[in-house]
């Protein structure tokens, strides 16, 4: 093709993974263009707080050390919450510095500033309108300025990515597909944070809390919401189910309102300042929606691949690493003059090997299942949990066999015998899944 190229990759998008995508292709002696709509890096981006150690540390190197975080986050808990109280387990290790409470906006600007002094191109304010295409290839972008040719263009655009819908290369998202979640950022001081949370002064442990149940008066919303600790901040939000939000007529916001009112984390929040509010989509497509990755000339990558692991609330590590993933096959192309779809398919087989599709095709079918037993996970065992422990921690002159039984048996009386064994089989399923998996 005759074709003046201006350069020879273009990513769109300046999330993680797009400028993971970039820094890797600059790292290998290539002219590269990181393209966003955002005014400012990390402007448009939400998401819930914390970020892992490993993936930076790949893809940043010896730039780490510069990582402006606010708390190293050491004490992770999960509550099955009931109307008045809740019941909890928590993993909490001083030693373990893996996770990190950190701003979206910090970080990505950290990362811009390192991937232009590395060599790449940054283009923020700059809407991508379409892609470019001749004989069948992409050969650039088009945006509301100018026009840029690359022989090869990722795609790092997120979770809406009008540019994979534009090349068919993905089924259109169903309501079932998509989790909405909306973050406040609240302030208090430093001391009645630590004092809150028992943390230290020197920033050296944080706290991130996860929460699961609806109210009891509330058909079951597949939801989780969760809470993470900065410096000077707490993060309070929730995630759910578009397809559940609509059916029950519900605001997402009355859910954060649930939340911000329970008696576990009302006095977490106690005087708090709201300094920001922000809402986010997040695909929960998985393995078995995942789009075609490659294209001629062109690679998908992170979010806008679908590549998210909900159970455990990973996305940016994903999208770090498929994004040096995607650099490194442009890289391969460019080094064979080869764009076409087949080449690019190098792309895929990096990803088959790394962790993201092993755990993606792992929890391909996981998420199907918890969801067709939200019921039972939002609203039945919560409630169940909490009558276990008043039998526990009761004195109340009746007999705790009796009591025991009485429980035991309120599970048939309660919840048909049906019912419990599918919520059985459901658990089991997924302990082989997540076991025995890939």
């Amino acid at each position: 093709m005759d074709i003046n190229y201006n350069t020879d990759v273009i990513v769109v998008g300046a999330g993680p993974c797009g400028v993971s995508a970039a820094l890797e292709v600059a790292r290998g002696g290539k002219k590269v263009v990181l393209i966003d709509r955002a005014k400012y890096a990390g402007s448009k981006n939400m998401y819930g707080g914390a970020i892992y150690k490993t993936a930076l540390q790949e893809i940043f190197q010896e730039d780490f050390e510069t990582l402006p975080y606010e708390r190293i986050i050491n004490s992770h808990s999960w509550a099955f919450l009931t109307d008045t109280g809740s019941c909890s387990i928590t993993f909490q290790d001083e030693t373990n510095s893996e996770a990190y409470a950190i701003k979206r906006f910090n970080l990505e600007k950290w990362m811009i500033e390192i991937a232009k002094k590395k060599g790449v191109y940054f283009a923020p304010n700059t809407l991508v309108k379409k892609l470019i295409q001749k004989d069948g290839y992409v050969v650039g972008v088009e945006t509301e300025l100018e026009e840029y040719y690359a022989p090869i263009v990722i795609l790092a655009d997120g979770v809406n990515s009008l540019l994979a819908k534009e090349l068919n290369l993905r089924e259109k998202y169903q309501p079932k597909d998509v989790i909405l979640s909306v973050k406040e950022t609240i302030k208090l001081d430093k001391k009645t944070i630590e004092e809150r949370f028992n943390l230290k002064e020197d920033l050296t442990n944080g706290v991130t809390k996860m929460y699961l149940g609806n109210p009891k008066d509330t058909n079951a919303i597949f939801m989780m919401g969760f809470l993470y600790t900065f410096k000077d901040t707490l993060m309070l939000g929730v995630g759910a189910n578009l397809a559940d939000l609509a059916k029950n007529k519900l605001n997402i916001n009355d859910l954060l309102e649930y939340l911000k009112n329970h008696n576990d984390i009302k006095p977490l929040i106690k005087d708090g300042q709201i300094l920001e509010y922000s809402a986010h989509l997040i695909p929960e497509t998985g393995y078995n929606k995942m789009p075609k990755l490659t294209d001629n000339g062109v690679i998908i990558a992170g979010d806008a691949a679908g590549f998210i692991n909900s159970v455990h609330f990973e996305g940016t590590n994903y999208a770090l690493i498929s994004g040096k993933l995607a650099g490194k096959t442009a890289l391969s192309a460019l080094e064979n003059s080869n764009y076409s779809q087949g080449f690019l398919s190098l792309y895929k087989k990096e990803l088959d090997k790394s962790f993201i599709l092993k755990d993606l095709y792992t929890y391909r079918n996981i998420i199907d299942r918890l969801y067709d037993r939200r019921s039972s996970i939002m609203n039945y065992y919560p409630y169940k949990i909490k009558e276990f422990f008043e039998i526990v921690t009761s004195a109340n002159c009746k007999s705790k066999s009796v009591q025991f039984r009485n429980y035991l048996l309120s599970f048939l009386k309660d919840r048909n015998l049906k019912e419990l064994v599918k919520d059985g089989f459901a658990a089991f399923r997924c302990v082989l899944d997540i076991f025995f998996g890939r």
